[in-house]
């Protein structure tokens, strides 16, 4: 009973040091103005962690994304625009870094690749359904319609010499 209830309060206590851990990150960066608190976090949240790929940097625990937030806090305090910072980890890092890459073509397939395989699944499922509608839509011509009759006809006409 004490052993189980110990190893429930060690659980608790690693679970609160876990989220208390996680809280820390952005806390520890030392801003002037909460403006200015504000427009770095919301300049990390349009920047892509590169570890987790789905997540931003101001979401992201990974270490890099601990390093580049500590990086663009560095260029704030430094007074670099948000156009030098974002150019600087593009040019370090390449487009993936941004949440909204550029069109250009090196990004083509990444804004249109999707487009472009939706049409040909639209493409394919047209074909389909037109292959099925040629088929369903066969008419019999004149000649297997009287022969398919005489062939009825037949049966029909010796079941009832039969009865």
């Amino acid at each position: 009973m004490i052993k189980q209830l110990v190893t429930i309060l060690a659980l608790c206590l690693l679970l609160g040091t876990g989220t208390a851990q996680a809280g820390v990150t952005l806390e520890s960066f030392k801003f002037n103005t909460e403006a200015e608190e504000q427009h770095f976090k919301d300049l990390i949240e349009e920047l892509r962690c590169l570890v987790c790929q789905n997540q931003s940097l101001a979401d992201s625990d990974a270490e890099l994304a601990h390093d580049l937030r500590a990086e663009v806090y560095g260029m704030i305090q430094e007074g670099n625009t948000d156009a030098e910072i974002v150019e600087f980890l593009v040019a370090r890092y390449g487009d993936f870094v941004l949440y909204n890459p550029p069109i250009k073509p090196s990004t083509y397939l990444l804004w249109f690749g999707p487009f472009v395989l939706l049409a040909i699944a639209a493409l394919l499922l047209l074909r389909s359904i037109r292959r099925q509608q040629k088929t369903a839509s066969n008419e019999i011509s004149t000649e297997e319609r009287a022969r398919l009759d005489a062939l009825l006809g037949d049966t029909t006409s010796s079941k009832g010499k039969d009865q």
